[in-house]
């Protein structure tokens, strides 16, 4: 779910290398690029999948809109070609590869790219995150993807393949509306599997505070930070779709972006609301183990006030002079017993009358 250290360690490889300089940074997957082409129209639609660039590209002739998706941007020598065949400038292909990226949009006047994170739900209650870059054009739209197993896109296939809404009748602007709207609705998705676990962790911070518990906080943490690295800068392209002026996006399109962007604000307030009680949380966690310290110290000062006037008569008694008068006495040590007994049950008694025990 996060950049590992070794993706720190990758980026230096680009160290001195010119702007646009290709270089792949991020987890290579196992399996090789695959391309799926999708054309479309009010009453058409075809769909094929490739192995091959060059097979893609020779059915790419259509008067439909046109999404080309690429899975798998380790190869940078497709996406090199890629862009040679698109005239895409390097900059961008440069962020294609570089798979760490914070959300953006620029315009490049034919085209907009966009760069967005993509996160699904896990069934173990986690979250997968994949970074995703768009291409947006006239009549088409590029999207590339890291090439981890499946996508947030299926629902938007289904109703592409069955015409169902607009999407057949609309324009390549719509379909980027579609897809960002996707990934938005499922960082809903992974927002409520994080709230689920954050009632766990409540109820077990409640009961048996622990290292455990501590463990399972900072962790939810990080995932937090990390969501809300993700989510911030794409409140700032969501608002450039919705309000900017670009010709590529449709002020029909431009209102359906108003509607992502206020479920991006609710996905934000979520994010901060998680943030402030795990912050919550963890302050909650030290004061429960201060606490608990508090009360093993005074258990212990209780005891030890209470056997504090029974060790000093053991030891004045224990003194080995030789003229000691109660050391004659015939029931001395019973009395010695008596005393210590009714010193002891008295601070007892006095304890918990002042409700220090």
């Amino acid at each position: 779910m996060h950049p590992s250290h070794k993706l720190s360690k990758k980026r230096s490889v680009k160290t001195g290398l010119p702007p646009g300089t290709l270089v792949h940074i991020g987890e290579a997957p196992s399996q090789a690029v695959n391309i799926t082409l999708i054309s479309y129209g009010p009453s058409t639609f075809n769909e094929q999948n490739y192995q091959q660039l060059d097979q893609c590209l020779s059915h790419l002739e259509f008067p439909e809109i046109r999404w080309v998706n690429v899975e798998g941007v380790h190869d940078v020598e497709v996406i090199r070609h890629f862009g040679d065949c698109f005239h895409i400038h390097p900059l961008v292909l440069e962020d294609i590869v570089n798979t760490v990226q914070r959300p953006k949009i620029e315009d490049y006047g034919d085209y907009l790219f966009i760069v967005l994170r993509m996160m699904r739900p896990t069934k173990d209650k986690e979250f997968t995150s994949e970074q995703l870059s768009i291409i947006l054009g006239k009549d088409y739209l590029f999207t590339f993807q890291e090439g981890i197993d499946g996508d947030a896109f299926d629902g938007v296939r289904e109703r592409l393949r069955n015409s169902k809404g607009k999407l057949r009748t609309l324009g390549a602007d719509y379909l980027a509306y579609a897809l960002t709207d996707a990934i938005v609705d499922n960082y809903f998705s992974v927002l409520e599997d994080l709230g689920e676990r954050i009632v766990n962790i409540e109820e077990d911070l409640a009961l048996t505070p622990d290292r455990v518990t501590l463990q399972l906080i900072n962790e939810m943490k990080k995932e937090i930070i990390f969501l809300r690295k993700a989510v911030w800068p794409l409140r700032e392209a969501i608002s450039f779709l919705e309000r900017g002026d670009s010709p590529l996006l449709g002020d029909s399109t431009k209102l359906y972006f108003r509607d992502v962007y206020d479920h991006t604000m609710q996905v934000i307030d979520t994010v901060e609301t998680y943030r402030d009680l795990l912050s919550g949380m963890l302050d909650l966690y030290l004061s429960s183990i201060s606490n608990r310290t508090n009360e093993v110290m005074k258990f212990l000062t209780v005891v030890g006030t209470i056997f504090l006037p029974l060790t000093f008569l053991v030891g004045v008694y224990g003194m080995n002079f030789k003229h000691m008068p109660e050391l004659e006495w015939h029931d001395g040590y019973y009395v010695l017993w008596g005393v210590m007994v009714a010193i002891a049950l008295g601070m007892v008694y006095y304890f918990k009358g002042k409700k220090w025990l």
